[in-house]
């Protein structure tokens, strides 16, 4: 078992980073929660991996805390019908203190606006976690113009645009729907959001 990577951080996008380990290169898929945490590429890097081993490869799954390795850990190995692509999305689409919050509030309609979790996906989560979390360590609108420094994310000229975007498609949304989105989110929170932020608003944008 790979528990942790230390090396060099060579190349960082919203779902996956590439780290050279003594001369080795890791493809790691990353959650958002992750990613805007991430230093500096170039710059050396420490992150705990979960190694998900299938018939037609090996996947390595890494955080930069262990709550949140943990928390993928246990949708995973706790609560049926959900594997890692599920559970990077919940770590994705809502902080940790949120998702804490909705199981024990037994809030579904927030659990199901998590890209990739339905209702029946978000009652199970409410029903086979809510007891084991003690231990745990801790917008919608309508398109609408952009301009200033949002329409330079939006160019290209700064990587947020198009880095959203390709989360956004990695998570299963169409490219029409995505760029859709991100003009929504721009258009609401403004150009000085963070990636991370940007995903956030557009997954709730499409649920």
């Amino acid at each position: 078992m790979i528990t942790f990577l230390r090396g060099k951080l060579v190349e960082a996008l919203p779902t996956q980073v590439v780290m050279e380990v003594q001369g080795v290169g890791y493809e790691v898929l990353i959650p958002l929660s992750s990613y805007d945490r991430l230093p500096t590429p170039g710059t050396e890097v420490l992150l705990l991996t979960h190694l998900a081993i299938r018939e037609d490869a090996h996947l390595l799954y890494g955080f930069l805390t262990a709550s949140e390795r943990d928390l993928f850990r246990l949708l995973i190995h706790t609560v049926s019908g959900i594997g890692p692509k599920i559970a990077l999305s919940v770590l994705s689409g809502m902080s940790i203190a949120s998702f804490r919050s909705a199981v024990a509030a037994g809030d579904v309609k927030a659990l199901s606006s998590v890209q990739g979790v339905g209702r029946k996906t978000a009652e199970r989560i409410v029903v086979e976690l809510r007891d084991k979390l003690g231990g745990f360590a801790s917008v919608g609108s309508a398109p609408s113009p952009v301009c200033g420094g949002a329409a330079a994310v939006l160019r290209g000229e700064d990587s947020r645009g198009p880095d959203t975007v390709a989360a956004l498609m990695a998570l299963g949304i169409k490219p029409a729907e995505a760029h859709d989105s991100v003009r929504a989110a721009l258009a609401m929170l403004g150009a000085e959001a963070s990636v991370e932020q940007l995903i956030r608003a557009c997954l709730r944008r499409n649920a």
